[in-house]
């Protein structure tokens, strides 16, 4: 029997479910394979750069398709064995059947892509920052699950590939520390006994801290950056690799005060990672957080950690430097937003304190890269560019840009 395609499935080029042999020529930022056939792009998640596969068409947009793989005619040498015996239906990694090596580069370049696509900047990337460890990195998972059936929970875990509700059931996760892993099936066996008490679906948090798993949001994480020590709420945003954030939060001091910046306003300073790793390079420093409790948390990380020229004020980011007295021209800001970037209200207000640096760290760096092309209309110019692998095996990367504010 032929597959029946969906109601708004359009059938051109390909029919549904047509077969197509193609070669790939790259990654997309999201991971999947790029090929052509006839000038026209065709998407293959889980294929390779200079492999020939055969793929099955399973929608047809505006000026693309996309597609299943079904077969590698032709490997890369750059193709590896996945650790995860779910890697392509759990939706978490993009990458495990990718070299790393590789991922570095493929990283690095989208980077460049981007500026110059987004934001019309042609700018040299350096090259991807590694991390220390490319398995078992992860200090934190959050495994979920749908209402309970009849008393009876089902897949625990984390997004299937390609679907915004069906769960994939994972007992390790490969990314996860060991730690998490030998936890999990516990806490597994715990949420199945109790499916009875759960009257709608729960995300679960489970988080390392000083070798133990915490699973209460607001119980007490102590992490260590280098001689620094961080205590924060377990439920609260911060970093979860730990491996690399020495290297990460160095080059973002170095960066910070290259310039002779004397003052440093940390914008969004959660429980103080950036303001106090970066603190001993300024004179004084300031950190502002949406959330008074971070701010809290901030001020009692400056205090265990005897740094005592670093302020914390708990203000909305958009309204903060009119309570900065630092001399502009001598101030350095680092910026650390939420997935979607800064908005122009906050943007507006950096660029009326006008400092002389701003490091710029993302997460998404399509918004980041968004960003800088308002950047360079309010007189700034991006110096460095410098990505960092804080997520191996994923399509996600941190990127630092550096800017200076031009001289008029």
């Amino acid at each position: 029997m032929m597959d029946t395609p969906p109601r708004k499935f359009v059938p051109t080029p390909f029919a549904y479910h047509e077969e197509v042999e193609l070669k790939i020529d790259k990654l997309s930022n999201q991971g999947d394979g790029v090929g052509r056939i006839d000038n026209w792009v065709v998407f293959v998640p889980y294929a390779l750069p200079g492999e020939k596969v055969r793929a099955r068409i399973y929608r047809n947009d505006k000026n693309c398709s996309m597609a299943d793989l079904v077969e590698v005619l032709e490997p890369s040498p750059l193709r590896v064995k996945p650790l995860c015996p779910v890697f392509g239906y759990c939706g978490g990694c993009q990458y495990q059947h990718l070299d790393y090596g590789a991922q570095l580069e493929w990283k690095t370049a989208q980077v460049a892509d981007l500026l110059r696509l987004q934001a019309g900047l042609e700018l040299p990337v350096l090259p991807a920052i590694p991390s220390p460890e490319i398995y078992g990195y992860r200090s934190k998972i959050t495994p979920h699950f749908h209402k309970p059936r009849e008393a009876k929970v089902g897949n625990i875990g984390f997004l299937k590939v390609g679907s915004r509700s069906e769960v994939c059931d994972i007992k390790q996760c490969p990314i996860a520390m060991a730690e998490l892993n030998a936890a999990l099936p516990l806490v597994r066996k715990s949420v199945h006994q109790s499916a009875a008490q759960y009257k709608r679906g729960a995300t679960l948090l489970m988080r390392v801290s000083e070798g133990t798993v915490i699973t209460n949001h607001n119980a007490v994480c102590t992490e260590k950056v280098g001689d620094l020590t961080f205590n924060f709420l377990a439920g609260d945003f911060f970093q979860n690799n730990p491996f690399i954030l020495p290297a990460f939060t160095g080059y973002v001091a170095r960066q910070a005060c290259a310039g002779g910046a004397r003052y440093l306003v940390d914008a969004y300073c959660g429980s103080g990672l950036f303001a106090l790793t970066l603190a001993p390079h300024f004179e004084k420093v300031l950190g502002v957080e949406v959330s008074e409790t971070s701010a809290d948390w901030a001020r009692a990380n400056a205090r265990s950690n005897e740094i005592n020229h670093a302020d914390f004020l708990a203000a909305s980011a958009e309204a903060i430097f009119e309570r900065v007295d630092f001399p502009a021209e001598e101030s350095a800001v680092v910026i650390d937003p939420p997935r979607k970037g800064c908005d122009m209200a906050f943007l507006n207000q950096l660029f009326a304190f006008g400092p002389a640096r701003v490091v710029y760290v993302s997460c998404n760096p399509a918004t980041q890269i968004r960003d800088l092309a308002e950047f360079a209309k309010a007189g700034y110019k991006v110096v460095e560019v410098q990505p960092f692998d804080l997520f191996p095996q994923t399509k996600h990367l941190e990127c630092v840009a550096t800017l200076e504010k031009i001289s008029s």
